[in-house]
């Protein structure tokens, strides 16, 4: 990947790496266990974005 990237494809970028977090602890313990996991999870060296 280019060391200067475009303005729009860095936000992309920003965009999933906020959304691939775990799930807070507060809402496992609030839906009693039913959310663990977040679907929206990405492994870095596997799954890549559409940039």
């Amino acid at each position: 990947m280019a060391r200067n990237k475009p303005t729009a494809k860095k936000r992309r970028l920003m965009k999933a790496g906020k959304q691939s977090r775990p799930v807070p602890t507060w809402v496992i313990a609030r839906t009693g266990g039913k959310f663990r996991t977040n679907p929206k999870r990405r492994r870095w060296r596997t799954r890549k974005i559409r940039a």
